[in-house]
């Protein structure tokens, strides 16, 4: 890859990653589009690396906090024997990101040769559009909203389902995510950061598969790729997540659902008009 493509592939993980938009969309469409080569996996693994160390950077009081506490409900550690919201938030994201796990190991093989189309990406940029949309209206109309502590681990369980379901190019994980949080009663802030902790796991899982086949596969690795990839990814992303949360309560999910809807509809023009 040229430097050129190299920084415009990590911009669209580190930026996409967060947004409710869909990140596998923006990176599968230079390809189908523009023609642009394959990244590769070890490039796919720098970019993980900068999106993960940027959430984990961002979030760190509250990964610390989780950490130390879901320790002390197995026993370990100063917090030991002691029940805390930090702890039970712990367990609900961990137990949340199994249906992910499940989903992507037993239908990855099904999704890679039959769902990474501009087709699918364009259905499924534009349905689940219009869901977030559908959510974010009722969070506005609403006078009350749950604290995430009335959540509970059923409300963290159906956001985790939604969450395999976005393993599906287009759906975006953290759009799909944020949508059901909302649905749920959360406020658009919470949904937010529910969805943003619950990538944490995530992002690891499919960083570590990533680097697992990397490893098999006995590829090439160019480490200035790596290198600029993951540091652009990690900057874009960290401010991605910052400045989202600050315009989350101003500006809605709208101009996501906006975008999304434009962005299908563009697709479609495009795959009818060159077939």
């Amino acid at each position: 890859m040229s430097t050129f493509e190299i920084i415009i592939l990590a911009l669209l993980q580190g930026l996409t990653e967060f947004l409710p938009i869909s990140s596998s969309a923006h990176l599968i469409l230079p390809s189908q589009i523009l023609g642009w080569h394959d990244q590769g996996l070890a490039f796919d693994v720098a970019v993980h690396v900068g999106t993960l160390l940027a959430v984990v950077m961002y979030f760190r009081k509250e990964v610390g906090g989780m950490a130390v506490a879901w320790l002390g409900t197995v026993g370990v550690g100063p917090e030991q024997g002691k029940a805390s919201f930090d702890g039970k938030l712990a367990w609900w994201i961990l137990l949340a990101t199994i249906p992910a796990g499940l989903f992507g190991l037993l239908g990855k093989d099904f999704i890679e040769e039959h769902l990474r189309s501009a087709m699918v990406i364009a259905l499924t940029t534009i349905l689940f559009g219009f869901l977030l949309g559908f959510a974010d209206v009722k969070a506005g109309h609403r006078k009350i909203n749950k604290p995430m502590e009335k959540l509970g681990l059923k409300g963290a369980m159906l956001i985790g389902l939604a969450q395999a379901i976005a393993l599906i190019p287009g759906t975006s994980r953290s759009g799909i995510t944020m949508t059901i949080g909302l649905m749920l009663g959360l406020s658009r802030d919470n949904a937010a950061r529910f969805s943003f902790l619950l990538s944490i796991p995530a992002i690891t899982m499919a960083g570590s598969y990533l680097t697992l086949k990397l490893i098999l596969a006995s590829e090439g690795v160019d480490w200035l790729a790596m290198g600029l990839g993951s540091v652009v990814a990690f900057v874009s992303a960290y401010a991605c997540i910052h400045y989202f949360l600050i315009l989350l309560e101003k500006i809605g999910m709208m101009p996501f659902v906006i975008y999304r809807l434009i962005l299908g509809a563009g697709l479609l023009w495009f795959i009818l008009a060159t077939h």
